[in-house]
């Protein structure tokens, strides 16, 4: 059985950090990295403290079923999904929860669902079969039935230009990404739309740079070969989602691009459900932490509290500064 000691070997703090923080001591004062850390560690070793076993008979125990098929594809894991439970220990001694992927047409004993993307009417009507606690994470339902986090676009396409242009100087932004299209759902419109009118009111907008497919690591890797071969890249790329990024800086090593010297990146990199390959990366990000315990948060409320009327969180997106722009 791991020990306290194990905990704080793993985690890089003393043991009396890594006992105050899993007992939920107010008086500590430590980082959310750190405090992260340490549930992480803890939950890799297996170790529960007393306080947390003696809570484990009291806490509700829930299933939560995450609808990601519009955004992730199935042959690819969500990564998040394996950190969730250290988030929930962090956030409350209430619920003992866990964490399914769900799959459309597939029914699934749940409490809950956190359902991302937009959907289509079957789609949705699924998911209502599943569950009266559902919220939509960047989704834009067009009515109050359900509970939304909604993502600004804007904030972070305008730090980003600002930063490019303004202070880096670059002469131009370009886009590599995918749109999504089906049974009347869109995903993918909103971020290109935004940086396109952005660099309208600039002046700056030059459609031969903006490269538009699937979004996919495959349409990602095509578009972005195909750009650099036919001399329709911008100074600065910004990269649609974390797959089309994945295949579009494959195709840059390929040819020997070298980012940022030949071309500078920017990855737009949504809820960040996979593996990044580029930590230290210039990148528009939305929070991921913040848009789960929002949504935890509540998910949680509707269930106990039986909530019906909807509510709506506003999350905006910003720039963080790396090594690849």
């Amino acid at each position: 059985m791991a020990t306290i000691k194990d905990v704080a070997q793993s985690a890089q703090v003393s043991a009396t950090t890594v006992s105050r923080v899993l007992n939920k001591d107010d008086n500590m004062s430590v980082t959310p990295e750190v405090r992260m850390r340490i549930f992480q560690a803890a939950h890799a070793l297996g170790y529960v403290s007393p306080r947390q076993r003696r809570a484990a008979a009291e806490k509700t125990k829930l299933i939560i079923g995450v609808a990601d098929w519009r955004i992730i594809r199935p042959d690819r894991p969500n990564i998040r999904l394996s950190s969730l439970s250290c988030l929930v220990q962090m956030m409350t001694d209430q619920y003992d929860v866990s964490f399914i992927r769900l799959v459309f047409g597939q029914p699934q004993p749940v409490d809950g669902v956190i359902a991302f993307g937009a959907f289509t009417a079957p789609e949705m009507d699924f998911l209502r079969s599943l569950s009266f606690a559902i919220v939509f994470v960047n989704s834009d339902q067009h009515n109050y039935e359900f509970d939304q986090i909604q993502v600004d676009f804007d904030q972070g396409l305008k730090q980003m230009a600002a930063y490019l242009l303004d202070k880096k100087q670059y002469r131009g932004i370009g886009y590599i990404g995918g749109v999504y299209e089906h049974g009347g759902v869109r995903i993918g419109g909103r971020r290109l739309s935004g940086l396109r009118r952005i660099l309208e009111e600039r002046g700056l907008y030059d459609p031969t740079v903006f490269h538009v497919g699937d979004i996919s690591r495959e349409s990602g890797y095509t578009l972005a070969r195909q750009a650099a071969r036919e001399g329709r890249l911008a100074e600065a790329m910004l990269l649609g989602s974390d797959e089309v990024a994945e295949g579009a800086l494959e195709a840059f090593r390929e040819l020997g691009l070298r980012v940022p010297k030949d071309v500078a990146v920017i990855i737009y990199q949504d809820i960040q459900t996979l593996e990044s390959k580029w930590p230290t990366g210039t990148c528009i990000e939305m929070f991921p932490d913040y848009i789960w315990e929002n949504a935890l948060e509540i998910l949680f409320g509707r269930i106990s509290q039986k909530r019906t009327q909807a509510v709506t969180v506003v999350v905006p997106t910003h720039i963080r500064i790396g090594d690849t722009a």
